[in-house]
């Protein structure tokens, strides 16, 4: 696909399940190459990135139904129930992560820009999340981006076993699209884009 072609297919996705036209070491693969290519304040490359299969799929989406569970009213529940019953139709989910250890040392080390380094560590993130999912786009898959967060990070820690200085940001599950989408509206562009030649 052509770079906007790949643009205009990343959408979020919702409807997924796992009869995906790609193998593992494919995504594996993609995985990588956005983990090394995608650009960082001061070359910092503090985005960590865990890819979750099968059980360890499951399990994330198990985890954060108990997690809401005790947040949501029972007679309230059904329709998170469904949200992450869909989720966990996905084939996977990759879980985007920011070192804060490397952060916390860029703000030592350069004490002039230290209030910046969480603002670029949070924007290279977001330009990593954006990378990957254009890149499973282009694979013909689906995937969101969720952000269940603070609900869910101290049992994703303990149960995936993940270092302590990282930080999560967010849940991206992906598969194989099983309903079309909704068209997508655009605001105009004329009070968006302002362009002085």
């Amino acid at each position: 696909m052509e770079f906007n072609e790949v643009l205009k297919a990343r959408r979020s996705v919702y409807t997924l399940d796992k009869n995906i036209g790609v193998s593992e070491n494919a995504i594996h693969s993609l995985l990588e190459e956005a983990v090394l290519n995608t650009p960082s304040a001061f070359n910092s490359q503090s985005a960590r990135v865990v890819l979750l299969l099968n059980k360890n799929h499951d399990a994330l989406w198990s985890l954060t139904k108990e997690a809401l569970r005790k947040i949501v009213p029972v007679e309230a529940f059904k329709p998170t129930d469904d949200k992450i019953n869909a989720f966990n139709a996905a084939f996977g989910t990759i879980l985007v992560f920011e070192d804060q250890a490397v952060v916390k040392g860029l703000m030592v080390a350069f004490p002039l820009y230290a209030k910046n380094f969480p603002v670029w560590s949070k924007e290279s993130s977001g330009m990593l999340q954006f990378v990957i999912w254009s890149q499973l786009a282009q694979a013909g898959l689906g995937a969101s981006l969720q952000h269940y967060n603070e609900l869910i990070e101290g049992d994703v820690k303990k149960v995936f076993d993940i270092p302590a200085s990282w930080s999560l940001v967010a849940q991206m599950p992906f598969g194989h699209q099983t309903a079309p989408l909704h068209e997508k509206t655009y605001l105009p562009l004329e009070n968006r884009l302002i362009i002085k030649a």
